[in-house]
């Protein structure tokens, strides 16, 4: 099955005139009983409030994806392909499992190459205690190996507290970041192709 694209509001021009940046919020956990959709979820209501952004949930969960590399891409890697190619922005939603990131995520990363170059990337990460830190770390070296720009600023959710849920400066800080770097290589891309 292929995952359809939703998008969390319309596309619309910012004070600036300028078009919002296409941003894909890749969920990737695909385990049964994931909280991984509903800290996508709450997430993409937040975004939903910035202007700088048109999301594109692309939840990994709803692709068919093959359970070995085929010679030849098959339709849920190609449609994956594509949403990350249209993207200019990515907001990478992981748990940690063992210190580390889901082997779903690294797969579909792994699908695609030159379309995830010279775009921002940052993270929403949940776990217990150290909230997935472990597993976005982690993450920062295999963007950095996609020719990506990992941002700093990320937000981090234990799962285990149930005291508070208001992370909303956190998505504000890291989202302006995210936009300010989407037009600023949205505008680098414009005047000359990047060089791998």
């Amino acid at each position: 099955m292929t995952a359809p694209q939703t998008r969390a509001r319309p596309v619309s021009a910012d004070g600036n005139g300028t078009a919002p940046i296409r941003t894909a919020v890749i969920i990737g956990s695909t385990r049964q009983g994931r909280r991984g959709d509903r800290v996508g979820g709450w997430f993409v209501e937040r975004a939903a409030r910035h202007d700088g952004v048109d999301l594109d949930v692309v939840d990994l969960a709803c692709f068919d994806f093959p359970g070995h590399y085929p010679r030849e891409a098959t339709g849920p890697m190609a449609e994956f392909t594509s949403r990350v190619a249209r993207a200019e922005a990515f907001v990478v939603v992981t748990p940690e499992y063992n210190r580390g990131y889901p082997a779903s995520l690294k797969q579909a990363i792994d699908y695609a190459y030159d379309e995830w170059h010279a775009k921002p990337v940052c993270f929403v990460s949940y776990g217990h205690r150290s909230e997935g830190r472990y597993a976005v770390e982690q993450l920062r070296t295999v963007f950095t190996e996609l020719h990506t720009v990992t941002l700093r600023n990320s937000v981090n959710v234990n799962i285990m507290d149930t005291t508070s849920d208001d992370d909303g400066p956190a998505v504000d800080c890291m989202l302006d970041q995210l936009t300010w770097w989407g037009l600023a290589l949205r505008e680098a891309r414009a005047v000359r192709p990047y060089v791998a």
